[in-house]
């Protein structure tokens, strides 16, 4: 098994486990506001990890949708999205998930696979999003 499957089989495997969880977290606006905090506390932590500091993109970015999302300011995710995009974020902040985070290199590899998967299954959605983000009015969209 290659690479690529392997990371494939990481995202079913944790798709199939937390989908459902993602898409009550989805349904809420106070959990949904959580998982963001949640999120940028976890990224500031591991900052100096290189795994997580080339995956600060892709998290910068499905921050930046679920916000605008919950402000409602983008109004274009399906809720297949939002629930791909709320377990990506959920899988990078759960601290126990399929490989513990505390186990030093590996820890990190699923949940960053987990992310690479996302983002390629939504990256039509991403596309139209940074479209929509480069050409609206300016405005803060942080929580």
């Amino acid at each position: 098994m290659n690479i690529k499957e392997e990371y494939q089989q990481v995202f079913e495997k944790a798709k199939a486990i937390y989908f459902a969880k993602a898409q009550r977290i989805a349904a809420s606006e106070s959990k949904l506001r959580e998982l963001i905090y949640r999120v940028r506390l976890k990224t500031y932590e591991l900052m100096e990890t290189p795994l997580v500091a080339g995956a600060r993109i892709q998290l910068e970015i499905f921050v930046r949708m679920l916000t605008a999302h919950i402000k409602g300011d983008y109004k274009s995710l399906s809720s297949r999205s939002l629930g791909l995009l709320v377990l990506g974020l959920f899988y990078f902040a759960l601290p126990l998930d399929m490989v513990p985070d505390f186990i030093p290199f590996v820890g990190y590899v699923d949940d960053l696979s987990v992310l690479l998967g996302i983002y390629k299954s939504l990256q039509a959605d991403i596309e139209k999003f940074l479209f929509w983000e480069q050409n609206r009015p300016k405005t803060d969209i942080r929580l």
